[in-house]
């Protein structure tokens, strides 16, 4: 198999050293042409700072693109017109109709658009998930999530509710089964050009609800969530992947074998890439994501609930 990838900056960097490791990597792209040349000769593959340049010259099966959001929709629009398999971070489009489009390409072109909600693919998400799907502990009835830390340097185009708490909507949705029906958040900014904190809750039927705190003020990294179940509380650590279960009197931890979310998001990619039965993020599930920040931002700027159809 042979994958290139778009972007190597911040988070993209990550990807190159995995999909190098994992020998499927054959050419970088950066429009920082030091960059690509850089990363290029670090794994002994070829490099371009022009993505025509690289299409007309390349064989390949499926690309990434890790690149500011603001340039996902025209980048991931040639590759999928190319008809190759796409990888695309998170959030998928900044705007919600350009998913959509991209979405409807992917279809019709018969390869797969996938977005990077990379806490599915953490051992203790996919935990809680068989949990709550085999009601080991009753009905699940609320998520809370909490998220903090400095913000990341490399983040420039998006706020927090773009760049963090999507990675919760998604994780809400998945654990959930559902989407939600309303939106009401409350989101504001200290230090930085876009939002830097943000409080949201979704409401999804019968009364469930996902409570998803976001801030890049305080300087220590919290990734925390709790399932809250009829007979127990999950509590669980993003970083750490370490559950506790608290029921009653009782209190137990749970130590998985701790894996890096990424190496496996990555793997599943590739498993889908060659016809594998992959549960990847679709592409359909990528797009509400991005409807409900939007619905975020749009509650928060007119101090509403904004009321969703999501299919």
């Amino acid at each position: 198999m042979k994958i290139i990838q778009i972007g190597t900056g911040g988070w993209g960097k990550n990807h190159t050293r995995i999909l190098s490791q994992l020998g499927v990597l054959v050419a970088v792209c950066d429009a920082d042409a030091q960059k690509s040349k850089e990363y290029g000769e670090k794994y002994s593959v070829n490099h371009y700072d022009s993505l025509d340049e690289l299409l007309d010259v390349e064989e390949f099966d499926g690309a990434f693109v890790v690149t500011p959001t603001s340039t996902h929709t025209e980048i991931a629009k040639k590759l999928l017109g190319a008809k190759k398999h796409v990888f695309v971070e998170k959030p998928m489009t900044y705007k919600s109709e350009e998913g959509q489009d991209l979405a409807k390409l992917a279809e019709k072109n018969k390869v797969i658009l996938t977005c990077g909600y990379i806490e599915r693919f953490n051992p203790a998400v996919d935990l809680v998930k068989k949990m709550v799907k085999d009601k080991k502990y009753g009905d699940l009835v609320m998520l809370e999530f909490h998220r903090e830390n400095r913000m990341p340097l490399h983040i420039k185009d998006v706020g927090i509710i773009y760049d963090t708490s999507v990675h919760d909507i998604d994780t809400a949705n998945w654990l959930f089964d559902d989407m939600p029906q309303v939106v009401f958040a409350r989101a504001g900014k200290i230090k930085h050009e876009h939002e830097d904190f943000a409080s949201i809750m979704l409401g999804y039927k019968n009364d469930k609800v996902a409570i998803i705190s976001s801030n890049w003020i305080t300087p220590k990294k919290i990734r925390k969530f709790n399932a809250v179940c009829t007979d127990a509380i999950i509590s669980s650590d993003f970083i750490t992947q370490e559950i506790t279960i608290e029921k009653d009197e009782e209190s137990e931890i749970i130590t998985n074998e701790k894996q890096e979310p990424l190496l496996l998001e990555i793997q599943n990619f590739l498993g889908a890439v060659k016809g594998k039965n992959e549960q990847v993020v679709k592409s359909q599930e990528a797009v509400n994501v991005t409807k409900i920040a939007e619905a975020a931002l749009l509650s928060s700027q007119k101090g509403i609930p904004i009321y969703l159809d999501l299919k």
